[in-house]
């Protein structure tokens, strides 16, 4: 498998995240009640310790507010 934590694309996941995020008003710890999971599940994504599978990204943009698909489409023109 391919490496992918700490490359530029996953910075730039991590960066729209958080960004989207504080754009929700919304807390770590709300975000992470809203997806059923701890505060440090939450901390860890945006910390760049973990990966995001395709369907937390559904649920995050969800969450959140945005279009996933338009975000995974600009995230696909950051090079790495």
């Amino acid at each position: 498998m391919v490496e992918t934590l700490g490359t530029d694309r996953h910075k730039a996941l991590i960066a729209l995240l958080i960004k989207k995020r504080e754009a929700a008003g919304l807390t770590q710890n709300e975000l992470a009640t809203r997806l059923g999971q701890y505060q440090s599940f939450v901390a860890r994504l945006e910390s760049g310790q973990r990966r995001v599978d395709v369907v937390e990204f559904m649920k995050l943009a969800e969450i959140l507010g945005f279009d996933a698909s338009s975000a995974i489409k600009k995230l696909s023109e950051v090079t790495d």
